[in-house]
């Protein structure tokens, strides 16, 4: 046998914090000595932080991260261990993103990424080069000041592997693995068998299966050992990385550390047997056949045991059954720790939430509560980072500490209902229980005396007062006297948040919270400077969908039972006034459902539709509810309102990064904000459609229930909560029971869907599965 351990890690660091970053590297290279490991694999440009975004184009960041490794192989923190180090390498007059591999007080290999994340959120491009010289090593010259203390003048330099004297290691950086042609590949032929995946991965909603599968799929045919570390909190700004380094062996997963932690290091170790690894491969004729003809990859040799031989004090690590937490807990524990990551660093003593009652900002309260929660039971697990944040955060003296998440809520989290005369007593109400169960200092403020004085600041200066449209008022009336409401809410909820703390003899200031979802964003329903406007909204990348889910998740699993009554509460902006005959709906307002909301969103952002590719998938997706002329209304009725309100993205309030869909304007959903909200080109071609799909049928059979189901469960699909009310039963199209499309109708009818039956009849099915 051929036993190695090997410790993996997560890394709660900070952009451009050298010092913190440098602390939780050398805890995480302690403990894994202390474990016994012999390799140490750390986060994608761990030194530096991930998320220096420009700062990485200043040559203070790479001098810097030079010093920090500097400090770490003058001590003896790479003694008789194989340590991958991440930062900015300027080669020549370029730069790149590289892991640096030392052992023993000595720089091994300097590993420059080849293929570079440049979609999304991320844009490594816009800072690095790709490494393109694939055939050899090259010698790199180490600067001045480190090749004098390491008596080492230069250093090997591109992609190539580490051959040690019982195994080959190699390095896969973060995309590289999900390349068509992933390095792992062509190094697996080559006789590596550890690899080493240095990462920068963001939280997103049902991403993490994605990643492990892929890890499990390296080494599943190829067999290895594929270690996987990774960033774990907000390093400063929307993302959240969410940990979850591991372990798999012959796609086997053997280790797995935390997904969502407030820990700033968790180091994971296993022990692994490399002889499985050459037994699998040995045992697979092609492995042994494309071996064989390998292109051969270049190698540092370095006279080095890693291995111990068979012992039976160690055993190697047994599988594991993969960690996931649900979407619900996901909600809860990322925004909670992103939360907490950006409390603490901030200088803020606490937040402030406009609490309407509503699912919103209720869910934003919950996700508060459940950072508390958090904190006080890592604290009692004797973390002593945490324990010094919450006490200082807290301005707890005399030696206390918060012992009751209750009690510690009331200390850093208050809670405000402004309500006018269109505000219920239910949602006065709701909001109330909901900060009692939470713990929150809880203010209920009446905003009707500003919004009176506005009037008649407004009637003194043009002679007229407006009047909302169930007095007779007009549209522009109407609206403006909604947005007046919401947007007094914005200042007071900044005014409070400023002078609150003074108030109650506190120092600091708290941090004003948002609560407007992804599908609010989406279609613009939302009042530009009101109380979407806020320091951060951990909510903003959230589907109402899974809010809903959510709430009713957390009122029993986190113990706020009052959420129940909130969800099965009719979604309200509350802004106009109660009649008998009238009460003011978001849905009816906006004139579409949240779900539908989704599916726009999904078809608009992951499948990359315009309004006739979304028509035409609708055609397919709600054809046995609505005629093509009624899909055609819809379509264009949300992008007529995607386009007038998408300027109000280009100032929306930073949001925690959750959901593909998201239209956040800074960096994830890069698009203009004056549109023509005619669309009169892509219009006409629906148009077009429309009158050549009509007077021809096409029979389908109602789905099943089943298939009703399956197309909800995963948030994605099918018409739930207020679709049936609002799409007329009258079929053209359906589904039938079997998912094929029977089809009654001519060749031409299908050109005129352009090709629905391919790749479009494949985009309904991702998309009701939400892929």
């Amino acid at each position: 046998m051929r036993l190695l351990k090997v410790a993996t890690c997560n890394l709660n660091q900070w952009a451009m914090d050298f010092d913190c970053n440098l602390k939780n590297i050398k805890e995480s290279v302690a403990k894994a000595k202390e474990a016994g490991a012999v390799i140490r694999l750390g986060p994608e440009l761990e030194i530096t932080g991930y998320g220096c975004e420009d700062h990485f184009l200043e040559l203070d960041t790479v001098n810097h991260a030079w010093e920090c490794l500097k400090e770490l192989l003058v001590g003896d923190w790479t003694d008789g261990i194989l340590c991958s180090f991440g930062m900015p390498v300027i080669k020549g007059s370029e730069r790149y993103n590289c892991q640096i591999m030392c052992l023993n007080r000595k720089i091994i290999m300097i590993r420059p990424k080849m293929w570079l994340a440049n979609d999304g959120n991320y844009r490594e491009l816009r800072w690095f080069t790709a490494w393109k010289q694939k055939d050899q090593l090259v010698d790199f010259q180490l600067p001045s000041e480190i090749s004098e203390v390491l008596q080492q003048k230069s250093v090997p330099f591109g992609y190539g592997y580490i051959q040690f004297l019982d195994t080959a290691v190699a390095a896969e950086v973060c995309e590289e693995l999900f390349t068509p042609c992933p390095p792992h590949a062509e190094l697996a032929l080559n006789g590596v068998e550890v690899f080493m995946n240095a990462s920068g991965s963001h939280h997103q909603l049902r991403k993490l299966d994605v990643r492990l599968r892929a890890f499990i799929g390296a080494t599943h045919t190829r067999g290895g050992v594929y270690m996987y570390s990774n960033h774990q909190g907000c390093d400063g700004g929307r993302l959240y990385y969410d940990g979850c380094a591991c372990v798999v062996v012959n796609g086997d997963l053997v280790a797995q550390g935390s997904q969502f932690s407030l820990k700033d290091v968790e180091v994971v170790v296993a022990q692994v047997d490399l002889e499985a690894v050459a037994s699998l491969r040995g045992s697979i004729s092609s492995f042994q056949e494309q071996a064989s003809c390998k292109t051969t990859v270049s190698s540092v040799m370095v006279p080095h045991k890693l291995c111990q031989s068979f012992n039976l004090k160690i055993c190697p690590s047994s599988p594991l059954k993969i960690n996931y937490h649900c979407p619900e807990e996901e909600i809860a524990y990322g925004p909670g720790c992103w939360l907490w990551d950006y409390l603490r660093r901030s200088g803020a003593s606490g937040f402030l939430l406009p609490l309407s009652g509503g699912a919103d900002s209720s869910s934003v309260a919950a996700i508060v509560g459940c950072m508390c929660q958090l904190v006080v039971k890592e604290i009692a697990n004797g973390d002593e980072q945490v324990k010094a944040d919450a006490v200082r955060i807290g301005n707890y003296t005399d030696g206390q500490f918060p012992t009751d998440n209750r009690e510690f809520a009331k200390r850093i989290f208050y809670t405000v209902f402004m309500g006018s005369e269109n505000s219920s007593e239910a949602t006065r109400s709701r909001a109330k229980v909901l900060a009692d169960e939470i713990g929150s200092w809880h203010l209920d403020v009446p905003i009707d005396g500003v919004v009176s004085a506005l009037l008649s600041l407004f009637q003194t200066v043009t002679g007229k007062r407006p009047r909302y449209k169930v007095d007779g008022g007009s549209n522009t009336e109407n609206l403006a006297l909604q947005n007046i409401q919401a947007r007094i809410r914005m200042v007071l909820a900044f005014m409070l948040a400023s002078l609150l703390p003074w108030v109650h003899d506190k120092r600091g200031f708290y941090l004003v919270l948002g609560s407007s979802n992804v599908d609010e964003g989406l279609r613009g329903y939302l009042t530009k400077y009101d109380c979407s406007s806020a320091d951060i909204n951990p909510i903003g990348s959230i589907s109402k969908q899974d809010l809903r889910s959510f709430l009713r998740w957390a009122a029993v699993h986190l113990g706020y039972s009052s959420l129940a009554d909130i969800e099965a509460a009719p979604p309200t902006a509350e802004l106009e006034p109660i009649r008998s005959d009238y009460s003011q709906l978001d849905e009816v307002d906006m004139g579409m459902t949240y779900e539908e909301l989704s599916i726009y969103g999904r078809l608009r952002k992951i499948f990359r539709c315009g309004p006739v590719s979304m028509f035409k998938n609708l055609c397919y997706r709600w054809g046995a509810r609505l005629t093509p002329s009624e899909v055609a209304e819809k379509v264009k009725h949300f992008f007529k309102y995607y386009s007038i309100n998408r300027h109000k993205m280009t100032v929306l309030t930073p949001s925690y990064h959750a959901e593909s869909y998201s239209p956040e304007d800074n960096r994830f959903d890069l698009r203009q904000f004056l549109y023509n909200a005619r669309w009169p080109y892509q219009f006409q071609k629906i148009d077009e459609l429309v009158s050549e799909l009509d007077g021809d049928k096409i029979h389908l059979e109602e789905p099943s229930d089943h298939e009703k189901l399956g197309a909800t469960s995963h948030g994605g699909g099918g018409m739930g909560h207020g679709g049936a009310g609002l799409l007329r039963p009258k079929s053209r199209f359906s589904l039938g029971a079997d998912g094929e499309q029977h089809r009654a109708v001519s060749d031409a009818r299908l050109a005129a869907l352009g090709g629905v039956s391919g790749w479009l009849g494949w985009l309904y099915w991702c998309a009701a599965i939400d892929l």
